[in-house]
């Protein structure tokens, strides 16, 4: 695990669903994260046929924006970006254990705390989910 994650992002196993930073600008992040078919989930989500849960890959994408999202917000210690919606999502592709995705998120706009960016998780070249995402600035307990 690339040690960057953990103090970008609160986030903690077994609830990390991104494993290594590829590149990352102020604008992008790359990174990516293999499903080892060891994961609990795939014990129920289908037995015999595994497939990881849509809604996780859109998990790792917000992920992957919240460590982006880091540096803007450092001068704002306890502070954590939180999703304020998704749109437009678009599941393309079933991701399967063994298999490792592509995380692509790009910031769009900031207006104050509010930050608009893209996400776009691939395998192999092919899209398995996109979606748009915003994220406000939140104060963590």
């Amino acid at each position: 695990m690339d040690p960057r994650i953990y103090h970008a992002i609160p986030h903690r196993e077994p609830f990390v669903f991104v494993d290594q930073i590829l590149d990352q600008s102020d604008a992008h992040i790359r990174c990516i994260k293999t499903f080892t078919g060891q994961e609990e989930f795939f014990q129920g989500h289908f037995p015999g046929q595994p497939l990881v849960p849509g809604v996780l890959l859109c998990e790792a994408a917000l992920q992957a924006g919240a460590i982006l999202l880091a540096k803007s917000m450092a001068d704002k210690p306890g502070h954590v970006p939180v999703v304020t919606r998704m749109n437009e999502v678009r599941f393309k592709r079933m991701v399967r254990p063994g298999e490792t995705i592509l995380l692509h998120v790009e910031l769009t706009e900031r207006l104050a705390d509010a930050f608009f960016l893209k996400a776009k998780v691939t395998v192999d070249g092919q899209t398995a989910v996109r979606f748009e995402f915003a994220c406000a600035s939140a104060k963590v307990a």
